[in-house]
């Protein structure tokens, strides 16, 4: 078999063009994985700012005066911000929640100081209107 210096040139040359688009491949794989990732991270920081939110607003329930509500839910969801809940973490409960009179920012239970959270319980314990607590 006669192998010629031009033949041996365009394989080279074949191979080359295939480690290239490989190569390009590779990167736009890789890029793609870190615009994903930094999606990601950009709605995880809008999460942990919104539930940063409902924390705060929180610490300025009083249970006094503080309105409550009892709603079915994702008990490990409660709020509603993970739509991508994987099937075997789906579960519906009873989800508590309150808020100041005159705010939009209802906050769960378990979000609340202790103390808060302690008062309110002690306050509707037994209350059966509305169905709010059994």
């Amino acid at each position: 078999m006669d192998i010629t210096f031009a033949t041996v040139r365009l394989f080279r040359k074949e191979m080359n063009k295939k480690e290239i688009k490989s190569n390009k491949q590779e990167t736009n794989e890789k890029a793609e994985k870190l615009r994903i990732k930094a999606k990601q991270s950009v709605e995880e920081m809008k999460v942990k700012k919104w539930l940063a939110i409902r924390k705060k607003a929180g610490r300025k329930i009083d249970p006094e005066t503080a309105e409550v509500c009892c709603i079915y839910a994702q008990t490990l969801d409660p709020y509603g911000i993970y739509p991508e809940l994987p099937e075997e973490y789906q579960q519906v409960g009873r989800e508590y929640f309150a808020q100041s009179p005159g705010s939009d920012i209802w906050v769960l239970f378990g979000d609340l100081p202790r103390a808060t959270r302690d008062a309110l319980w002690e306050k509707h314990k037994g209350e059966k209107s509305e169905g709010l607590f059994y």
